[in-house]
């Protein structure tokens, strides 16, 4: 994906007909372009040949699962995808498991077309200002580039999905301030009532995962009580 277009395309990938059906319709209503596939092997055929702005990908499909397969399109060095989780599952161990994997957001089944709707123009609003706002920054090994939607460490390229490269970004231009949870969400999650506080958590531990092997890890601090900052450390 480059720039979002202006009806963005949309995928949704779920085994069960009558929901990709329902969500076509409510979808394209909307003004979006909408393709769809029954499994995973059907999505990455559509990714290779569309220009795909969000994936709406099914938790629960037979081959390959909608978090494997999420997890797939990731570790394949594509960030700039949207992608939110359609699950069954209300336990919030695979919640911060889907989270984990690289998905930007989830949808518990059975959901409104009100939630959907707004639970996708919130990623692609994310994705959009990361895209638009064009300015290089640097702070201790770390250098973001928006335009090109680039993180370098020590001159490395390294993976970011797009919540977080939108979060470490905030972060790193608002350094040595102290920012509490729902702050955050203003800022990087655009005031979405449906976003929920730990998912601030949940995006700040990847953070440290990714950031860990490049000794960056410890540029996020967590005040007890308050939320995160991001400071260099002194030596």
């Amino acid at each position: 994906m480059s720039n979002i277009a202006v009806n963005p395309h949309i995928l949704v990938v779920d085994d069960e007909a009558a929901i990709r059906d329902m969500v076509r319709m409510a979808l394209e209503m909307d003004g979006f372009t909408v393709s769809d596939a029954s499994n995973a092997h059907h999505a990455s055929k559509v990714l290779e040949q569309e220009d795909i702005d969000l994936i709406l990908l099914d938790w629960m499909m037979p081959g390959i699962s909608g978090i494997d397969f999420a997890g797939r399109i990731r570790r394949e060095g594509n960030t700039q995808v949207g992608i939110i989780m359609l699950t069954a599952k209300d336990d919030e161990d695979d919640m911060v498991r889907g989270l984990d994997v690289g998905a930007d957001d989830y949808i518990k089944k059975p959901f409104s077309t009100k939630e959907m709707l707004s639970r996708i123009n919130a990623v692609l609003r994310r994705l959009s200002s990361n895209q638009l706002s064009g300015d290089v920054v640097s702070a201790g090994k770390i250098t973001i580039d928006s335009d090109q939607h680039r993180v370098l460490i020590d001159g490395e390229n390294v993976d970011f999905s797009p919540t977080e490269f939108r979060l470490l970004h905030f972060l790193l231009t608002h350094p040595d301030r102290v920012f509490a949870r729902d702050q955050l969400l203003d800022n990087v999650w655009g005031n979405q009532v449906y976003v929920e506080d730990r998912t601030v958590d949940v995006h700040i531990r990847r953070l440290r995962k990714v950031l860990e092997p490049h000794q960056c890890d410890n540029y996020i601090n967590t005040v007890r009580g308050v939320g995160y900052r991001f400071s260099l450390p002194s030596h």
